[in-house]
């Protein structure tokens, strides 16, 4: 059995009223203070200046949390024509001619298709650092800006199918370090140079069927890249050549070497018309300017040899 010392035993033998009072000179906590408690045996009480610290250290927390119930964190913005949730953003069927500007930060998926898109501008999605996949199939894209896709190191998944596209740059895609899956199915696409899947060093799929194909010599550098990377191409035997018309609907991967035996042949460079343009007047002047001072060298050199003459018949009929 626990003794008791004499402060506790006054304490608990004095009446109710004056109990709570000789508590709360203590600075026992409230349990103390409420009907029917008593002490913890064995518990160390705190002390006056440790309960103002406590107080003071409570005090700001509780006006924080009220602050923080109050006024909530700001969620991220969603355009009033799309439809967010858990990190989806999606913007299709809304008639869009254009990139919303603002979009939630934390967006990992972009929907932006069946819209009225035509133009991709600088930055269009500079504000989206953790996007990993972008739709902007069945638009009517005709131009991307070469900076349109900065900003989306993080992109895993791009697809520009169903459009109107018919030039690609290689820079527009050099910012896509990640990019898996590039989607250029169903545009305009009559060439494409192989820079555009070299400027992806982590592809592993790339969808160019139902593109019109010229199947001429600018097709070589896209059929050489094929040849060496046919496991990226999954449609690949679906690739057919729509110009020229002797060649419509033949397979592009059907081709052999032989076949672009004369696109190998080395072609005269822009350096060398230049110099043929240049060469060609010069040399036209040079033989005029030669035939004359031949000429004029002849007519002086056959002078010359008729005033002996003259001169001697001269001579001779003075002497007669």
């Amino acid at each position: 059995m626990q003794l008791l010392g004499a402060g506790h035993i006054q304490l608990l033998t004095a009446p109710k009223g004056a109990r709570q009072r000789r508590v709360a000179e203590q600075g026992e906590g409230c349990w103390a203070s409420c009907p029917g408690a008593t002490s913890m045996p064995g518990t160390r009480e705190p002390s006056p200046r440790g309960w103002a610290a406590m107080g003071r250290w409570r005090g700001p927390s509780i006006l924080l949390a009220v602050l923080l119930l109050l006024c909530p964190l700001p969620a991220p913005a969603c355009p009033h024509t799309c439809y967010c949730w858990a990190g989806d953003v999606d913007c299709r069927q809304r008639a869009l001619h254009e990139v919303p500007p603002l979009l939630p930060t934390n967006a990992s998926t972009l929907w932006l298709g069946y819209n009225l898109i035509t133009v991709l501008g600088a930055r269009a999605f500079s504000s989206l650092p953790v996007l990993l996949r972008l739709s902007l199939s069945h638009n009517r894209l005709e131009k991307i800006h070469r900076q349109a896709l900065l900003g989306l190191g993080a992109l895993q998944e791009l697809d520009l199918s169903d459009n109107y596209l018919s030039v690609l740059s290689p820079e527009t895609f050099l910012p896509l370090t990640s990019l898996s899956v590039l989607n250029l199915g169903y545009n305009r696409l009559e060439e494409l140079e192989a820079g555009v899947p070299r400027a992806l060093p982590q592809l592993q799929s790339i969808f160019l069927n139902g593109n019109p194909w010229m199947c001429s010599c600018s097709i070589l550098p896209l059929w050489r890249w094929l040849g060496h990377n046919r496991e990226k191409v999954p449609e690949r035997s679906s690739l057919l050549c729509m110009f020229p018309e002797s060649l419509s609907t033949y397979p592009i991967m059907a081709f052999r070497n032989d076949s672009f035996q004369q696109c190998q042949k080395v072609p005269l460079s822009a350096e060398h018309y230049t110099a043929f343009l240049l060469i060609g007047p010069f040399s036209f002047l040079a033989s005029i300017f030669c035939c004359t001072l031949i000429g004029s060298i002849v007519v002086v050199y056959q002078h010359l040899r008729k005033e002996p003459q003259t001169w001697r018949r001269a001579v001779s009929s003075g002497g007669h």
